[in-house]
């Protein structure tokens, strides 16, 4: 990471700080509320929730992966996509697949990336990188932060996990993308102009970069439709969404974030909102039941 960059992260570090205010309460509060109710209830999906978020965490801690501040982000997210779809059909079968390629991708010559300045700090991911990759596909699956509360179509239900499949598409193709693509070689070219710039630019895109995004995305989205059942007609509206969060990252980068508008965790948390959006409106057409 350049000294410019770093210092424009420095003093944007208020947008992460708000991603997290707009997520950890609001995730912590629900998953609570899930917890008590098990509880009450004496449903073992609870103890099943807790083993497995707190399990995820230690192994993320173990890889060094993730701060400890992180990897109690991503138990909570894991949490919510367990108590939104337990059993075996879980949503996390997909979150294991983002975790286990971006991770590979991450360490993937990474001496390189060292040389480069662009390799991830040696403690891993912070919490707000965590929830500004992964904060819009838990809260897409809270009814209150969905459109659960302002519609009773049939099929909202539905549209909820296409939303949470894109958000983990997208950001297993960004994350490869960028990771993959300042060491497989070729030219990077900035988005908005195609002109030629040093790897690890913001906005920039290469070939080798975008087909390895594209192949996370793929694995991804193909882990959520086994589990989760999709079609593939929804197999399709996913990496649509996936695909269209991975450009828009592109673009802000090449424009907010390079002119220091936006850190790296805005550009991160506006791509995957714009990969659910996409998903939720694709799905209001093809099925337009659910409007």
């Amino acid at each position: 990471m350049t000294q410019n960059r770093q210092q424009n992260q420095h003093t944007l570090r208020w947008q992460s700080q708000g991603i997290l205010l707009l997520f950890l309460p609001f995730a912590a509060a629900w998953v609570t509320l899930q917890a008590g109710q098990a509880w009450f209830l004496g449903n073992a999906v609870l103890w099943q929730a807790l083993g497995i978020s707190l399990g995820f965490a230690v192994l993320v801690l173990a890889l060094r992966a993730a701060t400890p501040a992180a990897a109690l982000t991503g138990a909570l997210v894991a949490a919510i996509l367990y108590f939104r779809t337990p059993g075996w059909r879980t949503a996390l079968w997909p979150l294991l697949a983002l975790f286990l390629l971006t991770f590979a991708a991450t360490r993937f010559r990474r001496r390189r990336k060292e040389i480069l300045g662009t390799g991830e700090g040696k403690r891993g991911r912070n919490a707000s990188q965590v929830a500004a990759n992964l904060g819009v596909a838990a809260l897409a699956l809270i009814p209150l932060t969905a459109v659960h509360v302002f519609s009773k179509a049939q099929g909202v239900e539905r549209v909820s996990l296409l939303a949470m499949a894109a958000v983990l598409a997208e950001a297993t193709a960004d994350t490869l993308s960028s990771e993959l693509g300042q060491v497989l070689g070729g030219e990077p070219r900035m988005l908005t102009t195609f002109r030629t710039v040093p790897a690890g630019t913001d906005g920039a895109i290469s070939l080798a970069g975008t087909i390895a995004g594209l192949i996370g995305a793929v694995i991804t989205t193909l882990a959520a439709a086994f589990v989760l059942r999709f079609t593939s007609r929804e197999v399709f509206l996913i990496l649509a969404g996936g695909i269209c969060g991975l450009f828009v990252d592109s673009l802000l980068g090449a424009t907010m974030e390079r002119r220091g508008w936006l850190n790296n965790d805005a550009v991160n948390a506006l791509s995957t909102l714009a990969a659910a959006i996409t998903a939720t409106v694709l799905y209001s057409v093809h099925f337009p039941a659910i409007r």
